[in-house]
């Protein structure tokens, strides 16, 4: 997430802020680093964040890096809504996530059974998430 381009937008955190969030035009890929604690409310300023980017389009791939995440705060109710109101992707759209832990591998697959499983994996490392999405 370092290097950005012209037509790449970048959105840094700041305390009770949206996720660190790179969108990239030219790949069609957002590629979104969550930290230390995620809630649903983090999700959701991301969320609406993305709908406000004029450049975001609900096709491009995602690559969701939950690799830094240590408290994962989200209730079953909330992995519903999550799929049915909050994301802001199509189900065509290609979503990779990469994950540490057993919690984190459990609430992907959670998103990934209420969305569009064909079109959704989870990854060990960052370079397996980016050589599945053509990144």
């Amino acid at each position: 997430m370092s290097s950005i381009a012209p037509t790449q937008v970048q959105q840094r955190r700041k305390r009770g802020a949206i996720p660190d969030y790179v969108l990239n035009t030219q790949k069609r890929l957002v590629w979104v680093k969550f930290r230390s604690r995620v809630t649903v409310k983090d999700i959701e300023r991301y969320a609406a964040s993305l709908r406000m980017n004029p450049l975001f389009r609900p096709d491009f791939s995602e690559i969701v890096d939950m690799s830094e995440v240590e408290e994962l705060e989200l209730k079953a109710e909330e992995f519903i809504r999550l799929a049915d109101e909050i994301d802001p992707f199509s189900e065509q759209a290609l979503r990779a996530f990469v994950v540490r832990d057993e919690v984190q591998k459990h609430a992907a697959r959670m998103h990934q059974i209420l969305r569009a499983p064909r079109n959704f994996s989870i990854f060990d490392s960052i370079e397996d998430a980016r050589r599945w999405i053509g990144a």
